[in-house]
């Protein structure tokens, strides 16, 4: 079990002491070999002889996002004593201490703050939206990356990009489950807890503008925490590297290990001259946080420890084993094949003879990076479950869990985790058409877009607290946000393909369990609903519709009546009004089980936690988490970290393996000035750590044993997927791409001294 093997791990470090200092030239301790897995030697000293060193080469991670609370856990101040690090364990439990208050939430994406002037630094591919929605065919930035080399010179970041803050914790569990239990009605329990939640955010927020509250549940809802947000809406593009650089090796490489990508980009932060969060104004000026990073231009060494903190989005750990047996026999296959049509979809839009215009392109290349990305995740996962003992693992835990609740006194869990196994089944019988239905109305921006102007007339008839979370009077800034941006990232053309797409697939459902796909295609009952029918039907949606005009969906997103909707001509929207039945009628239903969940999977969290002696991270859920670890290639001779060099080898002269020729001729020059690492010779790339990280880690801070960062997560190995639902160290790792090389890239190749000197980096290429 991986928990044996993290107390052994920890009664080794017990027994080492505390820790050293790092040296400059040799890395954690002493001269490991930084190209492999070896020993070596300092100095006539044998490595073994440094216990910092040994706590560290001995460390087998097993796993944990941890909430930065967690961090004081005794588990963890003996293992961070013994890996030596100097950074004061206290900073690492205060989310609003440095360095976890410099790491910031981009949406999706981790940033930091690395200057006093609202620097974030960030991956390149989180910035594509950003990227794409200030490019054109003549000036496609996507392809060339940009650099503002003055402040006047940085573009908008997009309407609904936003930099948030962490300000406040606040543990609110009693405030939403006290009581719960006695409501035997589970869809007026759900609304309960949706009435207590909304209150909560009301109170935090009330008479403090700029700031953002949310309450999120942790351990499947065991847990509940009041989380405040300082939400900066004023963001803008500083600083990109080409493709060439930024996403070198492409989808050939993605999820591979070694690499050779420089994902990174910068955002600013602006506020008002006051201070405060203001909307976008070329009168703004930078934030000025309280905490951000510093570089560390020494680097790191084989061995050495490395922490990541971030806002990773969403595990499946804290799960019965029959929800896992019944995503691999089922789920994720489904899954995995409707990602490859959307990819191949996209994939011959962009070829140079496809008949798509050259804006298509551009979107469908940024669209097809990402459906890519998580089609390989997902390959990755699926096959990563079956491989091993995987399973067995997964049942061992959820085995321990219910050997737990069994015990006398426990009964409540018992009999919760029993009611819960029969509604999985339930659930399990419906998942086609509930997939069906849900990629298929949510296929099309257009008619997201119809059916949310519709929710939103709905609603406003409401008093504000009353009305359905995420469409209250605090949400409108978020929606106007992205309906000022839809314009810059949709086409017409993909959009299309896409919702297709889910509509002929659909039609291997009975009809029984499709209403809303005759609404779609305007059948009447008994009429057969075919390929032709849904081409007609789309072929009218998309001609008479106006849903692409900014005004037009503004006017009707604010001042939309159901009567005015009733009466609307557009197409689209005379679609949402006749499918918002089917979907309200469909949402009570989904409110009752959801009412009913709500305090089972509470009860088989907090099982899970009693089981391991409260040694357990809850699931990623798009807050600040710790993770940390070594640095460790996935075998024991393999080579922890890439180099320059290994570029020019790799380099084929055309995408995905076209770095720019500036570049190669400086590598061939070995022109790599103080960036270049003392024992590799050279400008180390990319390097590996036995991390626990998931999507929305992306651009998330890698930190050394003094808080300092050396480098940003980026991505993780194909083999290590499967970690998302059972951690597994012999088969995971993180890539990390290496400041060093990003520093080197910014000096020589990009001329971006004004972006290095902020970060207080001296330019000398």
């Amino acid at each position: 079990m991986k928990r044996s093997l993290f107390f052994s791990t920890l009664l080794l470090a017990a027994a080492c002491g505390g820790g050293g200092k790092k040296s400059t030239t040799t890395g954690g301790g002493g001269g490991t070999d930084v190209s492999g897995g070896g020993g070596g030697t300092t100095g006539g000293s044998s490595t073994t002889a440094d216990p910092t060193l040994a706590a560290r080469q001995a460390f087998n991670n097993g796993g944990g996002m941890w909430m930065p609370r967690q961090m004081g856990l005794p588990q963890h101040a003996a293992q961070l004593r013994a890996m030596g690090v100097s950074l004061p364990a206290a900073n690492l439990t205060d989310p609003l201490a440095e360095p976890l208050n410099a790491v910031v939430s981009l949406g999706g994406c981790t940033g930091s703050f690395v200057s006093a002037e609202g620097l974030v630094i960030t991956n390149h591919h989180c910035v594509q939206g950003s990227l794409q929605i200030n490019s054109t065919p003549d000036d496609n930035l996507v392809e060339n990356g940009f650099l503002a080399k003055a402040r006047a010179e940085e573009r908008p970041a997009g309407p609904s990009q936003k930099v948030s803050v962490a300000q406040a914790f606040t543990d609110v569990t009693k405030d939403v489950m006290d009581g719960l239990d006695a409501i035997k009605d589970p869809a007026k329990r759900k609304l309960e807890i949706e009435a207590r939640t909304k209150s909560l955010t009301a109170a935090c927020e009330k008479g403090r503008p700029g700031l953002r509250c949310d309450v999120r549940s942790f351990f499947n809802g065991a847990e509940w925490q009041l989380i405040e947000y300082l939400e900066i809406r004023d963001v803008r593009l500083v600083y990109v590297p080409p493709r060439s650089i930024g996403n070198y090796g492409g989808e050939v490489d993605n999820w591979q290990w070694p690499r050779h990508t420089g994902d990174w980009a910068f955002y600013r932060a602006y506020v008002g001259k006051d201070g405060a969060v203001a909307d976008p104004s070329p009168d703004n000026v930078p934030f000025k946080p309280k905490h951000w990073l510093k570089v560390d231009q020494d680097g790191q060494r084989h061995h050495d420890f490395v922490m990541v903190t971030g806002y990773p989005g969403k595990t499946n750990r804290i799960t019965t084993y029959d929800e896992v047996a019944f995503d691999v026999s089922w789920g994720y296959p489904n899954l995995i094949e409707y990602l490859q049509v959307r990819y191949d979809l996209l994939a011959e839009m962009i070829k140079p003879d496809s008949n798509v215009g050259a804006g298509t392109k551009i979107k469908a290349g940024v669209f097809k990076q990402g459906v890519q990305n998580g089609l390989a995740k997902y390959q990755g996962l699926l096959a990563g479950l079956q491989k091993g003992d995987m399973m067995a693992q997964k049942k061992a835990i959820d085995d321990k869990v219910r050997a737990w609740a069994a015990q006398p006194g426990n009964e409540a869990f018992a009999a919760a985790i029993t009611r819960l196994d029969e509604m999985n089944k339930d659930k399990q019988k419906t998942a086609r058409t509930d997939f069906d239905r849900g990629q298929a109305l949510g296929g099309s921006g257009h008619l997201r877009n119809a059916l949310l102007f519709v929710r939103m007339a709905d609603e406003r008839q409401k008093k504000d607290a009353e009305r359905k979370p995420g469409f209250q009077d605090r949400d409108m800034p978020r929606i106007e946000g992205g309906q000022k941006q839809f314009a810059r990232q949709f086409d017409a053309t993909i959009d299309r393909a896409m919702f297709r797409l889910g509509l002929v697939r659909a039609l291997a459902l009975p009809e029984a369990e499709r209403p809303w796909l005759n609404v779609i295609v305007g059948a009447k009952k008994g009429a057969k609903v075919d390929e032709a029918a849904i081409d007609k039907a789309l072929e009218a949606l998309y001609k008479g519709t106006k849903l692409e005009d900014e005004a037009t969906r503004l006017d009707l997103l604010k001042k939309s009546t159901p009567a005015k909707l009733r009466g609307s001509k557009d197409p689209f929207v005379k679609l949402a009004v006749a499918l918002y039945p089917i979907i309200k009628a469909q949402e009570k239903i989904d409110d009752a089980k959801a009412g009913e969940a709500v305090l089972l999977s509470a009860r088989y969290g907090e099982a899970m936690q009693k089981s391991l002696d409260g040694y357990l991270s809850p699931d990623a859920n798009s807050t600040l988490r710790v993770t940390y670890g070594t640095i460790k290639p996935l075998e024991a001779a393999g080579k922890p970290f890439t180099v320059v060099s290994e570029i020019v080898a790799k380099d084929k002269g055309e995408e995905p393996f076209d770095a720019p020729k500036k570049q190669l001729e400086a590598i061939k020059a070995k022109n790599f000035g103080p960036y270049a690492d003392a024992v590799l010779g050279e400008v180390p790339v990319n390097f590996v750590a036995d991390l626990d990280i998931t999507g929305g880690n992306s651009g998330s801070p890698a930190l050394n044993e003094k808080g300092e960062l050396v480098g940003l997560a980026f991505d993780g190995l194909i083999s290590g997927q499967a970690s998302d639902v059972v951690f597994n160290h012999a088969t995971t790792r993180t890539i990390i791409v290496d400041i060093r090389y990003a520093l080197w890239v910014m000096d020589l190749i990009d001329g971006a001294d004004n972006v290095l000197e902020e970060m207080g980096v001296k330019p000398s290429l």
